[in-house]
């Protein structure tokens, strides 16, 4: 379930929602909506799939740099 997903993305890198949702979606409500019932289509929901996998590798790219 993608707001699963969401939800432990959100733990996982300490981002508010709304900034997810502005980064990922463009749209900062977002995962108030997906919250309140929102389906997001196929297309979507790959596209914030990919969005999480790219800024989590990008995230333990850089510590790793260090």
């Amino acid at each position: 379930m993608l707001l699963r997903q969401i939800e432990r993305f959100l733990r996982h890198t300490d981002m508010p929602c709304t900034k997810f949702g502005r980064l990922a979606a463009h749209d900062p409500r977002f995962v108030f909506d997906l919250r309140n019932g929102r389906i997001p289509r196929d297309t979507t929901a790959a596209r914030i799939e990919a969005f999480m996998a790219g800024y989590l590798a990008n995230t333990q790219e850089g510590c790793n740099a260090q």
